[in-house]
């Protein structure tokens, strides 16, 4: 299992979304520790480093370090504006 890490940015996006929609999220990136490359709606970004994960209308563009173990999850944030 993979541990979680959380940027700055991630955290406050969690924060400030409504409560049952953080509340997905954290579930999903809970199921993404598990196992980050078998989760369903993963795909490997082409224009950035790391993967992207969909939750509804939402992305978390996250980082993976396979020699840690650790999911870094860097960016939380609406479909149209967070690959900006």
């Amino acid at each position: 299992m993979y541990t979680l890490e959380y940027s700055k940015q991630a955290t406050r996006a969690l924060m400030r979304m409504p409560s049952n929609t953080a509340i997905t999220i954290r579930v999903k990136l809970l199921e993404l520790a598990q196992d980050p490359l078998a989760a369903r709606n993963v795909k490997k970004l082409t224009d950035h480093p790391g993967y992207r994960l969909r939750v509804g209308d939402w992305r978390v563009l996250y980082l993976l370090d396979n020699g840690r173990l650790i999911v870094y999850v860097a960016e939380i944030g609406a479909r149209g504006g967070v690959y900006k």
